[in-house]
């Protein structure tokens, strides 16, 4: 028997990159993003270690683009893709605005309303959001993707609320700093790898069917000291 359809958006490299490669042990990958070199190098590397994963190089903005993927029948959807412009508003422009909103929220709409009408007319199928902490603890620098990181904990829930007599669970993780090329940081060797990320979000999609973990804070146990 094959396995079940996980799809992973952001795929090409950190949190989405790990949760794929981690995911491909217990499900055939459709791995989503624009950069369609990455994503052949991750699909090798998935293959080598005995897996499957087709790949979409897709801009996930692009809603038209975005409509193909109802044809696929996923099991399992992890909302990974984001880009976080961090600094304050009086030197964010309106280009970066859009940009954060449409590929960390409206995206989140588009992949989300192409993939989910299966899993109901299914009665399965698991939907996971990657939130971030900033979501309900903003920082200066974070106007814009703080916001978006709060409307998609909001959105995960009321999806959760109205999908899961369905069959289908909605979960959000929301991670602290993570080390990946997000974030611009000299030193980030305290912080979680995406690793981490992709470990929790496996653990949380390996719960009986009767079992839904909505929500996931997580951390790294130490963090630089200040001064």
């Amino acid at each position: 028997m094959s396995k079940p359809t996980a799809v992973v958006t952001g795929a090409s490299r950190g949190i989405g990159r790990a949760t794929a490669l981690r995911l491909a042990q217990s499900y055939d990958i459709v791995a989503v993003a624009r950069s369609a070199g990455q994503l052949d190098t991750l699909a090798n590397e998935v293959e080598a270690a005995g897996g499957t994963c087709r790949t979409i190089a897709m801009d996930i903005t692009d809603p038209r683009a975005v409509s193909s993927l109802a044809s696929i029948e996923a099991e399992v959807l992890i909302n990974n893709a984001g880009m976080g412009v961090l600094r304050p508003l009086l030197e964010l422009t309106r280009d970066e605005w859009i940009r954060m909103v449409d590929l960390n929220f409206n995206a989140l709409f588009d992949v989300t309303r192409a993939l989910v009408p299966a899993m109901v007319k299914r009665r399965s199928g698991h939907v996971v959001v990657i939130g971030s902490i900033t979501g309900r603890s903003p920082f200066a620098g974070g106007t814009c993707y703080a916001a978006t990181k709060a409307a998609a904990n909001s959105f995960a829930e009321s999806l959760m609320l109205e999908l899961r007599d369905a069959g289908v669970k909605v979960s959000v993780v929301n991670p602290g700093s993570v080390s990946t090329t997000f974030s611009d940081r000299d030193n980030s060797s305290w912080a979680l790898a995406a690793n981490d990320v992709a470990e929790a979000i496996a653990s949380i999609l390996e719960t009986p069917p009767t079992v839904l973990i909505h929500k996931v804070e997580i951390r790294t146990l130490t963090v630089p000291k200040k001064g």
